[in-house]
């Protein structure tokens, strides 16, 4: 729910601001050499030319940087306050050593997504203990469930984002070839006028299709970079916890016999 929400406010903020932007800033009248808007004097002014497709174009455009910041924060957080790697080579020596308060508290000092499902599973095992009644293999399917429950919250939270990442990416290539079509059809049309064809309208429908060709490829080739390296990150981040959670499931094995 809190998702939807949150992307809704998104394409409503950025349509207003994209359209804004088109409006008072690409379309001043500074930007042109005549009143009628259709000789640009500058970049804004050629931008402004690309017609009310390129509103559409800025508005995916600053979905997608918005969701590529999101990506980064998130991801970022996942990993917690320190690297990684020594972490877990802390941890792996506390439950060797038996110290598995002392694991704990290293989880509580790193947070993050993998300190997060390595906590569940001791905590699991810490209750187990002290019952009896539960023979070791029992206990380390306690355990092993409880981490798998925990990988069931954290791994959406790092994958979230990424379907928007790669849907934008996509449709930005398909708004940018419309408007590039519509473009091409007011040059066609310019060009069918009886007499001397219109310059300046000829002028502008080749500029209303190059500038949406060019606005949907910006929107592609970052949503595109965006999303595999998110993927990538990601699935790097999973495969360590993987690791983490088989290495901290043999140990328990090990110190269980």
């Amino acid at each position: 729910m809190k998702q939807s929400v949150f992307i809704t406010v998104l394409i409503l903020v950025a349509l207003v601001v994209s359209a804004l932007i088109f409006y008072l800033v690409f379309g001043n009248a500074a930007n042109f050499k005549s009143p009628e808007k259709l000789t640009p004097a500058n970049i804004m002014g050629a931008i402004y030319l690309g017609g009310p497709v390129v509103v559409v174009l800025m508005t995916l455009s600053i979905m997608v940087i918005t969701f590529t910041i999101e990506r980064q924060l998130s991801l970022t957080k996942a990993k917690g306050k320190g690297a990684i790697e020594p972490f877990l080579k802390k941890v792996q020596l506390s439950l060797q050593d038996g110290n598995i308060e002392d694991a704990i508290a290293l989880c509580d000092k790193q947070r993050g997504s993998i300190a997060n499902i390595i906590k569940q599973g001791l905590e699991r095992y810490q209750v187990l203990v002290p019952d009896n009644s539960i023979g070791a293999d029992k206990r380390l399917e306690e355990v092993s469930r409880a981490i798998e429950e925990a990988m069931m919250l954290e791994v959406p939270l790092l994958e979230k984002n990424l379907v928007a990442l790669s849907t934008i990416a996509a449709v930005s290539v398909l708004v940018g070839l419309f408007g590039t079509v519509i473009g091409m059809i007011r040059a066609f049309q310019a060009l069918a006028t009886a007499g001397t064809p219109n310059a300046a309208e000829l002028s502008a429908g080749i500029s209303e299709a190059l500038i949406n060709t060019a606005g949907g490829l910006f929107g592609a080739i970052v949503g595109t970079i965006s999303y595999n390296f998110y993927v990538t990150k990601v699935g790097n981040i999973t495969y360590m916890i993987d690791e983490a959670s088989y290495n901290m499931l043999q140990i328990l094995a090990i110190k269980s016999k």
